[in-house]
């Protein structure tokens, strides 16, 4: 298995990625949701406002994720991590947590300070995700699971309180995606 930013000439691999995976577990109209969000995130934000990242073995695409900035009033370099999407036949072998770490080491390297994430608490603990308080950190949009605001400084031990809101990229700052 092979770890690596992504090559715009493989976005609708990507998109296909998300739309299946989704599909296979959450049903056809998630699928269509979370692979139209993939495509419009890689298609529609600035360069330098999100990062993707790829699993290959033997040249086919078999699990990407993306990081999007989250803009705050402060001047704090941020990213958000979403969506992640491992083909089906490859979950539970770790690769979506290898895909993970290696994105996050990415960020460190080119200076972003902190990352978060909206899903499940359990599977993004595994990575050093953790339960961020809203009056710590404001989602940029309403959370229906609370539980599920996420985050982890890539610099320091701990999130350091941000005052004021935060912002996210154009492509996910929808409320079906919060």
């Amino acid at each position: 298995m092979k770890l690596s930013t992504y090559s715009p000439s493989n976005i609708e691999e990507i998109k296909q990625l998300f739309t299946k995976t989704f599909s296979d577990s959450e049903g056809q109209s998630e699928g269509l949701l979370i692979g139209n969000l993939a495509y419009d995130l890689m298609t529609s934000t600035d360069g330098h406002d999100f990062y993707v990242f790829v699993a290959t073995e033997n040249e086919q695409i078999i699990g990407s994720i993306i990081f999007s900035r989250l803009t705050f009033e402060s001047e704090v370099d941020a990213f958000l991590l979403g969506p992640v999407a491992i083909h089906t036949s490859y979950q539970g072998k770790g690769i979506g947590q290898k895909l993970i770490n290696f994105g996050l080491n990415t960020l460190k390297e080119n200076g972003v300070e902190l990352a978060f994430t909206y899903g499940d608490p359990k599977f993004y603990s595994k990575v050093g995700f953790s339960l961020v308080a809203e009056k710590l950190v404001k989602a940029p949009l309403k959370l229906t699971y609370l539980e599920g605001w996420l985050g982890q400084s890539l610099v320091s031990d701990e999130i350091e309180p941000i005052t004021g809101h935060s912002y996210c990229v154009e492509a996910i700052n929808k409320p079906e995606y919060w």
